[in-house]
């Protein structure tokens, strides 16, 4: 088979074309193109599908990737925005009413995972019938994690989303959206323990993404998030934590925070040295993941994940799957605060010798004794610092029980684009 890796396909686009088309009056066909059963039917056709599905989460202004880090840094007060010019990253820094269906990032959110979500599916239901199931397993794990992905963004920022894809579609609550994600998950750790992931498949994929390990830390981060503590523990300790995985860039496919603020300077920068933080939850002074995630030239600037044009961004951090043991021991029904002190201290001591990425505290040990809520209030502190710029704070924010005055808004409105066309969206929140 032809290596597909550094090509990234488009096959997305096709069926953008193929999903719609049955709306329209009239067919107009490309002799030479591909049709949907050839691209859905063969291995080859599948394998460009899934790689395109990477393109489309991880690269790019309108990709999922550059528009969860600015609708979460923007509204947690992680970033500022730059420059008055840019319309919506502005109105999201200014919050409340001003952020409503017209704003292209939120869209860029919601279009851009119900596309993901629907090309996924496309591939994990095609490539079971493929006669080579090592192979098949591939493109269902590795498109799995994208279809997780995009579930569980839409799941962060919604208070419901989208049962399934198609025309006048109903709705499920966020946390079955979580639930969602995790069966997604299941279903591909199934699929590779009955048939290994084949090495031409491999072969076929960019490189960077280690993909039972991946499975199995997005199960615990929407495990945590869906309040389900036992599984999110055990969960993230499958992940091993020497591993990396990550989105790799080349020079047709750019790190797209590079790309867009932190090489112009003109869209988004973090806040400040503190990463927005206030009151106990400022970074302890020598906090040395600051100077990895921040750099100060005249003002405070993007370093860390954002810092070159083709710096590898982590799909996880190491750090996040510990961080989700100290927080599912200190939740549990019997709380273990010991072993939330001893989980938190791995992250608290850690020095950026001993992370596969760097990142790394190197601050004295916590002693304690710490009450439950001591132990919640220093894992979201140190949340915030060894997950900044993740997309993931405004759902901390939520679950640790942050005031609202904190935050620009707690759950955003549905996109017009989708109200105009389902007469099933919910109402908009309040705030």
């Amino acid at each position: 088979m032809k290596n597909l890796k550094s090509r990234y396909i488009g096959y997305t686009f096709l069926f953008t074309i193929v999903a719609f088309s049955s709306a329209c009056k009239k067919e107009y066909l490309n002799p030479n193109a591909a049709t949907a059963n050839d691209v859905l039917t063969s291995a080859k056709g599948l394998t460009g599908v899934t790689v395109g599905l990477q393109k489309n989460y991880s690269t790019t202004r309108a990709g999922i990737l550059y528009a969860t880090i600015t609708l979460s840094g923007l509204t947690t007060n992680e970033l500022i925005s730059i420059n008055t010019g840019n319309t919506n990253e502005e109105r999201l820094a200014a919050g409340g009413v001003q952020v409503d269906g017209t704003n292209s990032v939120l869209l860029n959110v919601w279009a851009g995972a119900n596309k993901i979500i629907y090309d996924a599916d496309n591939v994990i239901n095609n490539a079971a019938n493929l006669p080579d199931k090592n192979y098949a397993a591939g493109l269902i794990a590795y498109a799995s994690i994208f279809k997780a992905l995009a579930v569980g963004n839409l799941s962060e920022y919604w208070e419901k989303v989208p049962a399934g894809t198609g025309q006048n579609v109903t709705f499920i609550s966020r946390v079955d959206g979580y639930n969602k994600a995790i069966a997604t998950i299941d279903n591909a750790l199934g699929v590779v323990a009955a048939n290994s992931i084949s090495t031409s498949f491999l072969g076929n994929i960019p490189s960077g993404v280690d993909i039972p390990t991946t499975l199995n830390a997005l199960k615990a981060r929407y495990a945590l998030f869906a309040g389900n503590y036992a599984l999110a523990l055990t969960a993230a300790n499958a992940v091993d934590l020497t591993k990396k995985s990550t989105f790799t860039y080349d020079a047709l496919n750019l790190n797209p925070i590079f790309e867009i603020a932190t090489s112009t300077n003109n869209v988004i920068q973090p806040k400040n040295l503190n990463l927005g933080q206030t009151g106990a939850n400022i970074p302890d002074a020598g906090d040395a993941r600051i100077p990895f995630y921040t750099v100060v030239n005249t003002t405070v600037r993007i370093n860390g994940f954002g810092a070159g044009t083709f710096t590898q961004f982590p799909i996880y951090l190491p750090g996040e799957m510990t961080l989700i043991k100290a927080e599912a021991y200190a939740r549990q029904a019997t709380p273990d605060l010991a072993s939330s002190l001893t989980e938190l201290n791995k992250i608290v001591t850690k020095t950026a010798a001993t992370d596969p990425f760097g990142v790394g505290a190197a601050l004295p040990a916590l002693t304690g004794p710490y009450t439950q809520q001591q132990l919640l209030d220093l894992i979201y502190k140190h949340r915030c610092i060894e997950l900044f710029m993740s997309g993931l704070k405004l759902e901390d924010m939520r679950r640790f029980n942050q005031p609202l005055a904190d935050r620009k808004r707690n759950f955003f409105p549905y996109p017009f684009a989708e109200r105009d066309n389902n007469t099933n969206t919910p109402p908009d929140p309040a705030f």
